[in-house]
């Protein structure tokens, strides 16, 4: 099963990549609580709740102003094994826009339900982020 997710920004696709292949910008639309390499073959952390819930990440690729790749590493049973796809490309209504796709889900559950609908409030902070908004994270620790 697979997420699939897209936003317009009329933004440059450097500014968009940032968004989510920084640390710097990770956390200011996501979560407050997270580490993150700036390299392919890297490491990424992002903690909620007072670490309640930590997700771990790889970092497959980084092609800058295209493409960001995350396999899902563990502490999370249900996102382990998934990737986060997020890709820089034309947008529907503006020239720019933004695709995430998390892939690999093993089913359906009530977790998934739940990412369904918190990924795609958090493309809405990511493109607030990005126009210069300041939403702040979604989770301040």
């Amino acid at each position: 099963m697979d997420l699939v997710f897209h936003v317009d920004i009329d933004a440059s696709h450097e500014a968009i990549y940032r968004a989510v292949a920084t640390e710097e910008g990770l956390k200011s639309w996501w979560t407050a609580d997270t580490e993150a390499d700036e390299r392919q073959g890297g490491k990424a952390v992002f903690g909620f709740n007072g670490r309640g819930t930590v997700f771990r990440m790889n970092i497959v690729e980084l092609s800058p102003g295209k493409r960001v790749v995350w396999e899902c590493t563990g502490e999370n049973d249900e996102w382990e094994g998934t990737r986060l796809e997020w890709e820089i490309d034309e947008g529907l209504i503006t020239d720019r826009g933004l695709w995430l796709r998390h892939t690999g889900w093993r089913q359906p559950t009530m977790f998934s339900a739940s990412c369904t609908s918190t990924w795609g409030a958090l493309m809405y902070r990511l493109r607030d982020h990005v126009l210069g908004k300041k939403p702040g994270p979604m989770w301040t620790e």
